[in-house]
């Protein structure tokens, strides 16, 4: 049976019964879900809250939005009020439907786009949301990054409960799958860091005059990257005190005369010549220096760690495959596909950063992916150190959410632990670390 937590969409169970039946999702995995579960018994566990089974974004993000001292999540066109989440607004207009024809004969019109209460692959206008002040008004306004290539928008936070909230244009053209809101040249401000016809580079808004469209600042020679290239993160690699960007085939390096001094120096690598999510530079084993971590395919499996090293000295990495395409490749004998999202946080307060991740489900649809109909499964791997090195200890969150192509770790109910947000074409859902053993 379904878990739908119902927010007054009239969305009821039978309907996805039946979807999951025609599929043929639900039990083929339950002795895999069963043993991971088990081996997450001591390990932080989570209240399951889902916010609306509806699809309508591939992301989610949180701040107050209202400024009642409790965070809201974002989520598509909606903000769902904190603490209890029971309450929502539709900052944006929140008027999507689809008609689906059911295995019983029955057609049903359903609110947003067509996801797990479909039959059919469609996408979303929301691929990724973050979250500043851009007005520099004292309220959290949200950055919506929509499909690859299209323009991308900021929504002004007009301090009420109530209306839509003004559409002010960001980045014209933003492209690749796995863009990242940081602040990359250190000047203490962030930039949505992407591909743009062609080039990589960053883009940041006019401070002065937040209603111009941002500026997109290369820092590559152009190159084949495109709408839909997969990879891209942000980190200080060779550790100059500089954040450099890292993408599937290498990293550019920052140059000391600063981020605007382009084109950036290439230092080529294949992390994931098949395509990566987002990628991040990290300390991994302890010796000092930054190591890098990504998924190695987010549309079929892997993940892995690349150990920084020198040899004949010079700087290059070593891999450290920790889950793969079964379940014999990953010591906990745990694998699933497609983890198209990843964040970093320490999940169980020992001071180093674990892997939040999971299944994306239905990337493009019920077929042609790998696995697209199995669990779609959210877990955070422990990172520790130990004699045999780094290792990433896997622990199952839950079974039937996965992640979107983004996925945020952070304290969300204000008690010092982090939590996990999550939107994709299952809906939307907060998972609140409770208090207990690690």
């Amino acid at each position: 049976m379904s878990r739908l937590t119902r927010r007054g969409e009239g969305i009821e169970d039978e309907p996805m019964r039946q979807r999951n039946k025609a599929f043929g999702i639900g039990l083929a995995a339950a002795s895999f879900l069963a043993a991971a579960a088990a081996r997450s018994a001591t390990s932080p566990q989570f209240q399951r809250i889902q916010l609306t089974p509806c699809f309508w974004g591939e992301g989610a993000n949180f701040a107050d939005f209202n400024q009642d001292g409790a965070m809201d999540v974002i989520y598509g066109p909606w903000i769902f009020w904190g603490p209890d989440f029971k309450g929502r607004l539709a900052y944006a207009p929140a008027d999507r439907t689809f008609t689906a024809k059911f295995p019983d004969g029955k057609t049903r019109t359903l609110p947003g786009y067509e996801g797990a209460l479909g039959f059919k692959n469609a996408y979303a206008d929301c691929f990724f949301c973050f979250v500043d002040d851009f007005n520099r008004d004292g309220r959290p306004d949200a950055l919506i990054v929509g499909l690859p290539g299209e323009q991308s928008y900021w929504y002004e936070n007009p301090g009420c409960n109530k209306g839509l909230w003004r559409r002010h244009p960001a980045l014209d053209v933003p492209d690749n799958e796995s863009p990242t809101y940081v602040d990359l040249t250190g000047d203490g401000r962030k930039e949505l860091v992407c591909c743009s016809r062609g080039y990589i580079g960053y883009a940041e808004p006019s401070w002065a005059a937040p209603d111009k469209p941002w500026t997109f600042r290369p820092i590559t020679p152009k190159g084949k990257y495109q709408k839909y290239t997969h990879g891209l993160g942000v980190g200080d690699v060779n550790g100059d005190g500089r954040m450099d960007v890292i993408e599937k085939d290498g990293w550019w390096e920052q140059p000391a005369a600063g981020a605007q001094a382009a084109p950036w120096r290439f230092h080529p690598y294949p992390f994931a010549p098949e395509g990566a999510a987002q990628m991040y530079a990290y300390d991994i084993d302890g010796d000092g220096d930054n190591d890098v971590l990504t998924c190695l395919n987010p549309h079929h499996y892997g993940l892995a760690w690349y150990e920084q090293v020198v040899e004949s000295g010079k700087m290059t990495f070593r891999r450290h495959q920790f889950m793969g395409k079964t379940a014999a490749e990953n010591r906990y004998g745990v694998h699933f596909s497609q983890p198209h999202a990843l964040a970093l946080a320490d999940m169980d307060g020992d001071g180093l950063l674990d892997l939040v991740t999971g299944k994306r489900f239905w990337a493009h649809g019920p077929e042609g992916d790998a696995e697209p109909n199995a669990a779609a499964v959210l877990y955070w791997f422990r990172l520790t150190r130990g004699p045999r090195g780094a290792e990433y200890v896997p622990h199952l969150i839950d079974d039937d959410s996965g992640v979107g192509t983004q996925v945020v770790a952070g304290d969300v109910n204000g008690d010092g632990r982090p939590d996990i947000v999550v939107g994709n074409k299952k809906g939307a859902w907060v998972f609140l670390q409770r208090a207990g053993g690690k």
